[in-house]
């Protein structure tokens, strides 16, 4: 199973990209393969129809299409995701994303970011992917982070591992055909 990672932020210590890379190394840890994209080095242009095609928007194309499921994370701008995620969002179309598990992360700097987790699941949805029914949120009180990238507070690094138990379950079913109902 291989699953690409998105960091959806402009910022060089996003919390939400530190959230990711925790979820990369529970993937790892567990014999997940795992390709990391993260946004700030793609250098993307803002999306036109007539931009055509650059190296950057390319390589994401190709993760994501080589990946069986997708973790996108990014932090909550005035209630939505970020711009760089966005413009990085609008390279792709239904064709890279069809028929993926997709998990939905955020930080905010409020309590969580469940505005830009909605608005993410609706751009997967427009994209064909599959939403996993749950999402990860960070938000001030359980945003830290100890020196080696684990989430300070335990009720992040439980939910973290339920969750990405449910996406690898989710994933596993897709890939074998399975239907998959969600609550």
């Amino acid at each position: 199973m291989k699953m690409t990672l998105i960091a959806g932020s402009n910022n060089s210590g996003s919390v939400s990209t530190r959230l990711l890379r925790y979820l990369e190394s529970l993937l790892v840890s567990d014999g997940i393969t795992v390709s990391f994209v993260d946004i700030r080095e793609l250098q993307l242009p803002l999306y036109s129809p007539e931009s055509g095609q650059n190296p950057g928007a390319l390589r994401l194309q190709n993760e994501i299409v080589n990946a069986d499921a997708l973790i996108v994370a990014t932090p909550e701008y005035h209630g939505s995701i970020s711009g760089a995620l966005k413009n990085a969002l609008d390279y792709l179309t239904p064709g890279h994303v069809e028929g993926k598990p997709v998990l939905s992360v955020s930080s905010a700097g409020g309590p969580l970011g469940i505005s830009s987790l909605t608005h993410l699941q609706t751009i997967v949805r427009n994209l064909h992917g599959v939403n996993c029914a749950e999402w990860i949120s960070v938000g001030y009180g359980s945003n830290d982070f100890a020196p080696d990238g684990v989430p300070l507070d335990a009720g992040v690094r439980e939910r973290a591992a339920a969750v990405l138990g449910q996406l690898i379950k989710m994933t596993r079913l897709l890939s074998a055909g399975t239907v998959v109902v969600t609550g």
